[in-house]
């Protein structure tokens, strides 16, 4: 338990999804339309604050809360965490007795499900006001917007891209790809340098496994894979011809085998210093230099190719969001520890880059950035160009469906699904989802 005081924020002034079985209900109370826009300094006030992670965040967040406490004594704020499946579950529980924590670190994943069941805080009513706007980009604020509300604020984002091994690239005497370039640049590099490795280093993995790169794909055209309403935005074609693209490198050893790939697991070809590229988010650097080892200290990272010269395929997905909930009794002074919590400068210092790349710039002024973290920062302003307004929330089942395109692209590689096989069965997934 920690007693909160409140920062004038001098500096911020310049500048998985639920289970389908469960059935969330919400409360109104804390309603948005009728919110008051201002905190009062002298109401004494319990929160509670939960949060995903482990004793590492913990202090993490024990420090931002000191920090908070030298500006807001008439706030008390009790903390707990779980790890990530434990939280959702617990969440679960809550949500349907309507006993929702006030102020929530949130998942992506969740917001459109607990926004749409009225379980979540609109924060429109105390942006501009007790929440600080000026630090965030309205792409960063846009991003939280669930049927018109926002319903979380982004503390930190990340983008796709690629990670690559310049130490491995040496090693077989092949230059380091330079980023962007056509699919089928990337998979000519891939198969160069596969032809060097000789069977033990390979250029990547079937990119088609990855629905983010169907997503980027379709982003391209001007589609995203869902509509605002949540209806599936491409055919049984588009994933059939998706899918195909790939036929030829999963057969000519330009990409690793299948059966290589579960060898390994659960660590992937790229982080077995087996492949040299790999298409992810770009905060998974510091797990992959972790899981490579000491022998290795360094990784590039440039931007996926591009499929239509021009296109805003590209986004910023936030790593994580902080929620108010609508039951909470005390909204105001709950908004104003959202508002440390994303812009304090001091925030910053206490987490670096732990939640991700800070998505305020007041907040990232404050972080330290250790080399990898700054080499992320760099890549995001390296792709501005192509960066268009984050897709619609996710859709509830989202998760479900992200798995099923993972496996029928594992079956893919190794040969006992079709392409058009894969796309039938994947629709049939979402047809599933769609309507439970």
């Amino acid at each position: 338990m920690f007693n909160i005081r409140k920062r004038r924020m001098a500096a911020a002034a310049a500048a998985l999804t639920a289970s389908a079985a469960l059935v969330l209900t919400g409360c109104a109370g804390g309603g948005g339309d009728e919110a008051a826009a201002t905190y009062d300094p002298d109401e004494e006030v319990t929160l509670n604050l939960a949060f995903w992670g482990n004793d590492v965040r913990a202090a993490m967040y024990d420090e931002a809360i000191a920090a908070f406490n030298e500006e807001y004594p008439n706030i008390t704020v009790n903390t707990s965490f779980l790890g990530f499946p434990e939280f959702w579950e617990k969440r679960q529980t809550e949500a349907a007795g309507g006993g929702l924590p006030d102020v929530m670190q949130f998942d992506y994943s969740y917001l459109r499900q607990y926004s749409e069941n009225g379980l979540l805080l609109d924060l429109t009513p105390y942006l501009g006001n007790i929440i600080d706007t000026e630090p965030l980009s309205q792409q960063i604020l846009d991003i939280g917007v669930v049927g018109g509300e926002t319903t979380g604020i982004p503390t930190s984002t990340n983008a796709w891209g690629m990670y690559t091994n310049p130490k491995l690239l040496e090693s077989v005497g092949v230059e380091d790809y330079e980023g962007g370039g056509s699919w089928e640049d990337y998979d000519a590099w891939m198969k160069e340098v596969s032809d060097a490795g000789a069977g033990a280093i390979f250029g990547g993995t079937d990119y088609t496994g990855r629905i983010q790169n169907f997503e980027i794909q379709q982003r391209a055209e001007g589609k995203d894979l869902f509509t605002d309403d949540g209806e599936p935005n491409f055919t049984e074609e588009d994933l059939t011809k998706f899918w195909e693209q790939a036929d030829g490198i999963r057969t000519d050893g330009t990409v690793i085998g299948q059966q290589k790939l579960e060898e390994v697991y659960p660590l992937s070809g790229f982080d077995s210093a087996l492949t040299t590229s790999e298409l992810t988010w770009d905060n998974f650097g510091a797990g992959y230099l972790g899981n490579l080892g000491e022998n290795y200290t360094e990784l590039g990272l440039v931007a996926p190719p591009v499929t239509k010269k021009g296109a805003k395929d590209l986004y910023l997905k936030p790593s994580m969001l902080h929620s108010i909930a609508s039951t909470t009794e005390h909204p105001e002074a709950a908004a104003t520890l959202l508002n440390f919590l994303v812009n304090a400068p001091e925030v910053g210092a206490a987490f670096g880059t732990n939640r991700g790349i800070p998505a305020s710039e007041t907040q990232l002024e404050g972080a330290e950035l250790d080399p990898l973290g700054q080499q992320i920062a760099d890549y995001e302003q390296s792709i501005a160009d192509r960066l268009g307004d984050a897709p619609p929330v996710p859709i509830v089942g989202y998760g479900t469906l992200e798995e099923k395109f993972r496996q029928l692209g594992q079956e893919l590689g190794f040969g006992t699904v079709t392409a058009a096989d894969a796309a039938k069965q994947f629709f049939d997934e979402m047809d599933v989802v769609l309507n439970q």
